[in-house]
């Protein structure tokens, strides 16, 4: 069985580290710290961009040269408000001090030195409905096409209620074939509130050569290598996930699966 469902090897520190080669695939990585106030974290980012995002709470960020002050101001991922991020290209150096005990997710692939260090967000961005009945769902684009701040990485975060449905209608970006298709490696970072519950995620190919089903737990990774990945929200149970998508290009292009596309063709 493919090892696409990657649980923390800790709770405080670093507590995922996910790389082109842990996962067996080539452009995207993730990493996330979980800090108490007063602890410190730092990376060189070597051939590879990063964006950083606050997922909760607030940290004293300097990176590739400048001192950014204090990023982050919601304290729960759950209030929903738009996240304070940073954007640092290939060969930079970041270092993070806890002002409070936080979450603080590392998004990469790799750089090609065409944009400049940034801060992105909470301005510019907005917190948007997609979908319709049960399949809606609410975003906040942190990097994706429209925004031009990156060499090669597409982030955002979604935000789907109890009993919904999200990357759903299911469809698939694994062919480099634009403007049909786009290549993208993908992971899935997943909250629940409450934080006891769970979340479902399936990753599958049409073939069914990969057909695997997970129950997805607070604070786990899911890696989409290839195939549709729908995930649910169980009644009671609110799913928030931080999504990183890198490939050769930096578009989002996806097919849906045959026995969904008349939904995607209705709702549109």
């Amino acid at each position: 069985m493919p090892d696409l469902l990657r649980k923390p090897f800790g709770t405080r520190g670093k507590v995922h580290q996910i790389t082109p080669e842990s996962a067996g695939w080539r452009y995207v990585g993730f990493s996330l710290y979980r800090l108490k106030a007063g602890d410190t974290a730092s990376e060189v980012t070597g051939d590879r961009e990063v964006i950083l995002v606050m997922v909760e709470g607030k940290a004293r960020i300097t990176g590739a040269g400048q001192n950014w002050g204090v990023l982050g101001e919601r304290m729960n991922v759950f209030e929903k408000t738009p996240p304070h991020c940073l954007y640092l290209p290939n060969g930079s150096t970041w270092d993070a001090r806890a002002e409070t005990d936080c979450v603080l997710a590392i998004c990469s692939a790799p750089g090609k030195g065409g944009h400049e260090a940034r801060r992105i967000g909470p301005d510019g961005i907005t917190l948007t409905e997609r979908g319709k009945g049960t399949n809606t769902r609410y975003i906040n684009n942190i990097a994706m096409e429209n925004e031009d701040y990156c060499d090669s990485l597409l982030v955002t975060e979604v935000f789907t209620p109890a009993g919904h449905w999200s990357s759903y209608p299911s469809h698939r970006h694994d062919e480099d074939d634009y403007p049909r298709i786009t290549y993208l490696e993908e992971t899935y970072y997943h909250r629940l509130n409450p934080a006891g519950g769970f979340g479902i995620q399936r990753v599958y190919t049409d073939d069914g050569q990969l057909d695997e089903t997970m129950a997805v737990s607070d604070g786990e990774v899911v890696l989409v290598p290839r195939g549709h990945h729908p995930c649910g929200a169980p009644y009671g149970f609110e799913m928030y996930y931080l999504n990183v998508m890198a490939g050769p290009l930096r578009k989002w292009r996806f097919v849906a699966a045959a026995e969904v596309a008349w939904i995607m063709e209705r709702d549109a």
